[in-house]
């Protein structure tokens, strides 16, 4: 055909187009998994209930069956997150939330705090370290989408902080700020970053997360994850404070090694525990943590074209660097609260799209999971019903 001679429209000059027209048909073609939460998560792509074993169902997770199945939780974490032989790997009660306040009431108190917070969680450790312990920790805060300048952490004190935001979408970019020489203990919060990200477990004392993110597995249960250094803290320093019985990792002065061996401190869900086996044996099939990282960055990608093809769209974490490649957070042009609700409801009701609004304490915006256990195809249908959400919703 002759050339017409008008230049072909880039993404984005028709994302302009699009935004000036009122009505935006409505897509044909769903995601096959609409689930886009960002926890609990999509479970994997190969889950059906009738997949998980259940002799262990019914049983007591103290006979043989139940500590051997989670012994085998543990076993898979270790194989799959790459942990080295020197960190103990330990289920405990309470969620990430649990794992990570066992962790300080457990542990801080022995030297200097500095606090990481960028984001409602980070900012929820800093009200238990100054409010309920008493800590006068330093804090270090920058606002949702940004991070703290991490050259300027003191790693003489023990330091607390989140490697990727859930609620913000904002991360560290890898762990080259930790000090190998520091005095104090890192504590890091690493819920919806572990199985997405390189953990570097040399730098890292106190790990803790969730099976309800990157795994999709269900809630209710932590891991906590110490190396050498916080082992060393557990056995000399007793805190000021009285701890909860779920919280103590001690018992009769040494430490409570059956934690970390499948004898959890109080009775998990058996049901809970074949879910994150499944989900482990998943993440191994799929190339290990190599694969599962190699899935949620593929993502993550797909998502940021999405966002490149539309002038209403954008990052709240600004700097590729340090945004998050599991939980991300994006900006809508114009949006209130309200519109990003109406936005969220017309996609939940057509099924195209569950749980995609911003955290109550973020900025108003969509939020939309990319981990392991989502596939790209799902992502890629999403866009042009985010056309849809967001023309139906601007026309009123």
């Amino acid at each position: 055909m002759p050339s017409t001679g008008h230049a072909v429209p880039t993404p984005r000059e028709l994302s302009v187009r699009r935004s000036n027209m009122s009505i935006v048909e409505k897509p044909q073609l769903r995601p096959a998994r609409p689930y886009f939460s960002s926890g609990p998560c999509a479970k994997p792509p190969t889950w059906e209930a009738n997949k998980l074993q259940t002799d262990s169902l019914g049983r007591s997770h103290r006979a043989k069956i139940g500590k051997s199945r989670l012994q085998l939780a543990i076993d898979l974490m270790r194989d799959v997150l790459q942990v080295p032989n020197t960190h103990r790997i330990g289920i405990v009660p309470g969620s990430d939330t649990g794992a990570v306040e066992m962790a300080m009431w457990s542990m801080l108190g022995a030297r200097g705090v500095t606090m990481l917070a960028w984001e409602s969680f980070g900012e929820g450790w800093v009200t238990d370290a100054n409010k309920q312990l008493k800590l006068n920790a330093n804090v270090m805060n920058a606002p949702y989408g940004e991070i703290p300048d991490l050259s300027q952490v003191n790693f003489d004190d023990d330091v607390v902080f989140t490697w990727n935001g859930t609620t913000s979408g904002a991360r560290v970019p890898n762990g080259d700020w930790i000090a190998d020489n520091r005095k104090g203990l890192t504590f890091n919060d690493a819920t919806s970053a572990v199985f997405a990200y390189d953990m570097p477990w040399d730098k890292l004392d106190v790990t803790t997360f969730s099976w309800q993110k990157v795994l999709g597995g269900e809630g209710a249960h932590g891991v906590i994850i110490l190396g050498p250094r916080a082992v060393e803290r557990l056995e000399s320093y007793t805190p000021a404070w009285p701890l909860p019985k779920i919280f103590r990792l001690m018992s009769k002065g040494a430490l409570a090694e059956g934690i970390f061996k499948g004898e959890t401190i109080n009775t998990p869900s058996m049901l809970a525990v074949e879910d994150v086996i499944f989900a482990l044996e998943w993440g191994k099939s799929v190339g290990g943590l190599s694969g599962m990282m190699a899935r949620s960055n593929a993502n993550a990608a797909a998502l940021n074209k999405i966002v490149e093809e539309r002038s209403w769209l954008g990052h709240l974490a600004a700097d590729p660097a340090t945004r998050s490649t599991t939980s991300v957070c994006l900006t809508v042009e114009g949006a209130d609260a309200d519109f990003i609700k109406k936005m969220a409801g017309l996609l939940e009701a057509e099924n195209a799209a569950y749980d995609i609004a911003g955290y109550r304490d973020a900025p108003a915006g969509l939020r939309i999971w990319c981990g392991a256990t989502v596939d790209s195809a799902d992502i890629e249908a999403l866009g042009p019903w985010l056309d849809w959400a967001y023309h139906s919703v601007k026309a009123g």
